[in-house]
This record gives structure tokens, C-alpha cells and sequence, in this order.
């Protein structure tokens, strides 16, 4: 369905929201690749979501994005919907005694500095982690002896039909690096418990991780985070060094030098290049350690053919 078709299809909801067609992703990864979205829709709030959704015909795909700092876009563009949370009604950080709610596009950062200036304990692991909470529930994001599934307490969504859905941590099915709810749910807010402690010593221990972060990671360059995700009871890094991949290039894109379970974007890199060369490193892990690595960064779109 053409984008033209798509907001047909979508006018007699009355989104009150941004609806942006052919609109360019690249600017909103932190690769800064990629092609545009056919329709890009910024919804008002969850009613203005549950609206879009349940007008969308069935046919069109759906993408959710979030700050794209763990994103890969094709450079094809992504077909269909693609949504992204933002604003106050989904931008906010409610804290009642040791219960804090959190729209889906709060930052994790943001996130770890709230709960540490209310003296609440628990979610400091956030500091590490450089996206946001709609992004942390759907792979169990996690940091520094800390995860999303520790803290979690329930989770609001809506379906691809509009309806809401509040899922308990249970039904969130959290394992390393995944969730399994159903893939077309939307997260809305996270409703996390905390526990007391000395606001001095948190913000003590978020400055340790950040320091930590920026000691070993090449955050300051165009990064996706964590490429692959750990093999069970291996590191990524280790096996991606082990065959000879550090400092590995294709294009604009290089394993960093300086943690070798990142990709960058030395400048001027396609999207494919960026997954041409984490494919190319899964190859020569597989080679010479029989060891298959799984991508963490999400991909989407359709590649230029």
C-alpha cells in the first residue's frame, strides 16, 4: 500500500497526532543509515495509538521505533506504519512511594535519574543502557548485574486491533535479552517497584557505570550498542576478537577497536554495509569457533536490491 493510500486509510480516525509520509529515518538512529518510513505517525496519546491502530487495514504493516540507539534501518526504507512514542504521553515519570510509571519513550538514563533523586534503588543498571523503556521491556534490557525483569512489575500495551492490554511480569515471559509477548503489542507505560536507599550511594553507583560505559565503549562514535547478544556462558566480544574481526571493515562501517562486539559508522556508511559486516563477523565467528552468534540490534526495512 502506498503511503498516499495509507493516509486514506487512516483519515476518517482523526488522528490527532503527526502523520508524516516518506518520511527519512536515517536522523532518528544513532547510525545515522537508512531509508524513510512510508508513513511516520507520532500519536497524541494511547487513545490517539488505539485509533490509528484500529483503523489501520490489516494488510499494512506495523513498525514500532523508539530512540533508535539499538536499530538498524535498511537502506530500502521500511514499509507501512512505522510509530513513534514521544511527548508528554508517553515522555512521563510518575513515583508514588517505591511504584514508578513510565511512558514507553521515557530514556533509560532518565529513567535511572529520577528514581536515584527520589532516593529509590533498583534501577540504577539504566544508566547504562542508552535507549528507552518501550525498547527495554521488548528485550529485556539490561546492564551492570541489573535487567528489566528484576524490577518490572506490569506493563501497558495495545494490540494491532486498538485494544489496551495490561500484561503482569509473568506474562511478559522475560528471558536474556527477549520478552515474549506477543510481537504486535505496543508498550505504553512501565510500572516498576523500587526499593528505599541512599540517594548519594545510588548516584555514586550510576556515575560508576558511567564511567565504566565511557572506559569501554566507543559511545561516542555511531553505534548501535551491543551487537550480538552473549552466548550462554561466553562473551561476544571474546569470540568476535578470537577470530580476528577487531578493527574489521566494509565500507564505512568498522568493528570498533575499542570494543569489538560494536559496529560503527566511521561516516558515509550504508546501512548495508553495516549489516553486511556484523553478518561477515558471524561467518568467521561460526568459522572458528562453531559458535553461532545472534544479533541484539534490531533490523528493519527492506534492502536495496
Amino acid at each position: 500500500m502506498t503511503s498516499a493510500a495509507i493516509l486514506a486509510a487512516l483519515e476518517p480516525a482523526a488522528l490527532r497526532g503527526r502523520l508524516l509520509p516518506d518520511h527519512p529515518l536515517a536522523d532518528l538512529t544513532w547510525f545515522r543509515v537508512g531509508g524513510p518510513a512510508d508513513v511516520l505517525f507520532t500519536p497524541a496519546d494511547e487513545d490517539d495509538l488505539a485509533a490509528a491502530l484500529s483503523a489501520l487495514p490489516a494488510e499494512v504493516p506495523v513498525t514500532v521505533i523508539g530512540l533508535g540507539s539499538n536499530l538498524i534501518v535498511r537502506d530500502g526504507g521500511v514499509p507501512g506504519l512505522v510509530i513513534r512514542l514521544g511527548g508528554k504521553a508517553f515522555g512521563s515519570i510518575a513515583i508514588e512511594g517505591e511504584t514508578i510509571r513510565a511512558g514507553t519513550a521515557v530514556p533509560d538514563m532518565k529513567l535511572a535519574r529520577a528514581t536515584a533523586e527520589a532516593g529509590l534503588d533498583g534501577l540504577a543498571f539504566y544508566r547504562g543502557i542508552p535507549g528507552s523503556v518501550g525498547g527495554a521491556l521488548r528485550m529485556n534490557a539490561g546492564a551492570h548485574g541489573g535487567e528489566t525483569t528484576d524490577v518490572l512489575v506490569e506493563a501497558r500495551a495495545v494490540d494491532r486491533s486498538g485494544a489496551l492490554h495490561v500484561l503482569s511480569h509473568a506474562e511478559m515471559g522475560f528471558a536474556y535479552r527477549h520478552c515474549s509477548a506477543p510481537a504486535d503489542l505496543i508498550f505504553t507505560q512501565a510500572t516498576y517497584r523500587a526499593r528505599p536507599g541512599d540517594r548519594a550511594s545510588i548516584e555514586a553507583e550510576m556515575d560508576r557505570v558511567t564511567a565504566a560505559r565511557e572506559a569501554a565503549q566507543p559511545i561516542r562514535e555511531r553505534t548501535g550498542g551491543s551487537t550480538f547478544k552473549n552466548p550462554e556462558g561466553g562473551k561476544a566480544w571474546q569470540l568476535v576478537d578470537a577470530a580476528g574481526c577487531r578493527g574489521l571493515t566494509r565500507g564505512g562501517a568498522q568493528v570498533s577497536e575499542m570494543h569489538c562486539n560494536f559496529l560503527i559508522n566511521r561516516g558515509g556508511a550504508t546501512a548495508a554495509d553495516i549489516e553486511g559486516l556484523g553478518e561477515e563477523v558471524r561467518a568467521r565467528v561460526r568459522e572458528t569457533s562453531g559458535i553461532d552468534l545472534h544479533w541484539e540490534i534490531k533490523r528493519i526495512g527492506v534492502p536495496v536490491r
